[in-house]
């Protein structure tokens, strides 16, 4: 299914969930998995709302079920599902239904509801099933030399997004103020002889020369890693809307890739390291490997 109708629907299922929290743009952008700004803008082009219209229609649309169904005073419904004072419920429920909360309560007549149904399933008629779209995943060997990490733990993130959450997302430009070996910061997901015990095993970090005593930003920890060969995945060039695409299909033709053709076999005491994910240059990961054991 297109990963933006799939964003649009996680942004719904968010709301869905949320709806008697502070709901913000950051929240539907990690919800969806796209910028604050194309998270908007996708969201209304699916749905035909923004998404202040949306949660407004769907916030007075639960307040009328809770009227209806729940005896309910007015000012407990307005507050619950977040609007700031119950004179703005009020007018905002009658413009909404044509009908004041209180006299609504006393007197639930038919009203239009908002129903959100789902943009994946209105979508899944319109796709095809059992294809898969092709992409080239380019490999290369190169050798990494010794370093140190200066890397920033969370907490037990696995990947980007839960790391975000736990350490925020700052310390991304943090990193790339500092020098690095390899002219970027690098995401690694560690081998457990490297993680600390409860922390992550996703962290983001620096490489640097292996004899560095500069300063290390407070709260990060330094490791040192051994020199050690890698396979590079590389992808292709990619569009913002297809980032999750592009990270899936370089992630799925190192699944299926066996070293063994190359006489190797993975090396799983050094860390997996993820590079930025840059459109024009595609997605790009890499993994240690070894000679294969008895050669």
């Amino acid at each position: 299914m297109n990963e933006q109708v799939l964003a649009v629907q996680r942004m719904q299922d968010y709301i869905e969930s949320h709806i008697e929290e502070e709901i913000t743009m950051a929240g539907l952008s990690l919800a969806s998995m796209f910028s604050p700004w194309h998270s908007y803008r996708l969201f209304r082009q699916y749905t035909g709302l923004t998404p202040a219209e949306y949660i407004r229609r769907l916030r007075l649309s639960q307040s009328a079920l809770r009227l209806k169904n729940e005896n309910c005073r007015v000012s407990d419904v307005a507050y619950a599902l977040g609007f700031g004072s119950v004179d703005g419920y009020q007018r905002a429920f009658f413009k909404e239904f044509g009908r004041n909360p209180g006299a609504y309560a006393k007197d639930p007549v038919p009203i239009s509801l908002f129903i959100p149904y789902g943009v994946k399933f209105r979508e899944l008629r319109k796709e095809p099933h059992n294809m898969e779209q092709v992409q080239s995943v380019f490999i290369q060997m190169i050798r990494k030399p010794e370093r140190k990490v200066i890397l920033k733990r969370g907490v037990s993130a696995e990947g980007y997004f839960p790391y975000c959450e736990e350490v925020g997302c700052d310390v991304w430009g943090l990193l790339s103020s500092m020098d690095s070996l390899s002219g970027e910061p690098v995401c690694l997901w560690l081998p457990e002889r490297y993680k600390k015990p409860n922390t992550s095993t996703y962290v983001q970090g620096v490489e640097t020369a292996p004899d560095y005593a500069g300063t290390v930003p407070e709260g990060f920890d330094v490791i040192t890693l051994p020199a050690a060969d890698y396979l590079m995945f590389q992808g292709e060039p990619f569009r913002e809307e297809d980032y999750c695409e592009a990270i899936a299909a370089v992630q799925h033709a190192m699944d299926r890739y066996d070293p063994a053709v190359i006489g190797c076999e993975w090396d799983d005491e050094n860390p997996r390291i993820q590079l930025e994910p840059r459109g024009e240059r595609g997605y790009i990961e890499l993994r240690a490997v070894k000679p294969r054991s008895g050669r």
